[in-house]
């Protein structure tokens, strides 16, 4: 049993044996996706690998055809999980999506890259977004669709018939309604999974610590350079990565800041332009 330490442990049972419990640690490539999968989860050939199913059956041929492939250290666990289990070793039972989230999330866990795991964290995982107009409506509409648990929506105007040539997340029906109501109604329709903490309010030096405090990326899409020079010193004292978008006309641009791991937007921007070459 002590090998699974050492080696990298692969369970190629079917989802559903997966769902119901497996051994702390271990990659789940299905049998049937193992020539197609196991190279991600294993990419070094000589790295050993320790293969288990539910008995010690579909493991053994795993095994054979990873020596096939090349890899140089492959083994079945004898008993397969069915063993473990009666011999009182650990297992978990994981974290699953409902039925009807496997359905609206299909395609982000047919990509390896994403999965069940990387939907979860996104399940998990809380954006604030400053602005809901032309950036942050279809910013909040892709993250919502996305399945992005929590976002916060920050914005203290109300829904204008000249918004709604550009900012996509309100309808004329709405003209006249707070900004972050509108999204809030916007974000319900498409996602119910996801949880819209608004804040009709003006983001200033007296609230803005509170309001980014608990989330994992803050979206600035202000209008003004005030405001976007104070979110990005709150994004540096917190420790939070700021997504900074503008656009003007036929131009736009996008950085990541994070702080820590290069320049924050003061480094890059150090003083603002004059009010007269930043129209609102």
């Amino acid at each position: 049993m002590g090998k699974t330490e050492a080696s990298r442990l692969i369970d190629v049972r079917e989802k559903i044996e997966w769902d119901e419990g497996h051994i702390p640690g271990a990659i789940h490539v299905p049998r049937g996706y193992l020539e197609l999968r196991i190279e991600n989860a294993v990419p070094d050939k000589r790295m050993p690998v320790l293969l288990y199913c539910a008995g010690g059956t579909r493991s053994v041929l795993a095994a054979r055809t990873l020596q096939d492939m090349g890899y140089e250290d492959v083994r079945s666990l004898r008993g397969g999980f069915t063993g473990w289990k009666d011999a009182g070793q650990p297992f978990v039972i994981p974290r699953t999506l409902s039925s009807d989230q496997m359905h609206r999330y299909s395609r982000h866990v047919l990509i390896p890259e994403v999965g069940e795991e990387g939907q979860f964290k996104l399940l998990d995982a809380k954006v604030l977004l400053v602005g809901v107009g032309g950036l942050g409506s279809p910013s909040a509409l892709y993250l919502a669709a996305a399945g992005v648990g929590t976002l916060g929506i920050v914005d203290a105007d109300v829904v204008e018939e000249s918004n709604l040539q550009r900012q996509v997340i309100h309808t004329t029906e709405r003209v006249g309604m707070s900004k972050v109501e509108s999204a809030r109604q916007s974000i319900a329709a498409l996602n119910p999974d996801v949880k819209v903490v608004g804040y009709e309010t003006r983001l200033d030096a007296s609230n803005a610590d509170d309001i980014l405090a608990g989330y994992d990326i803050v979206i600035d899409g202000v209008d003004n350079f005030d405001t976007r020079y104070l979110l990005n010193e709150i994004c540096v004292r917190q420790g939070t990565p700021n997504v900074s978008a503008s656009i003007l006309s036929f131009d736009g641009q996008v950085s990541t800041f994070v702080a820590g791991a290069g320049p924050c937007y003061r480094c890059v921007y150090p003083e603002p332009p004059p009010p007269s070459l930043a129209p609102t």
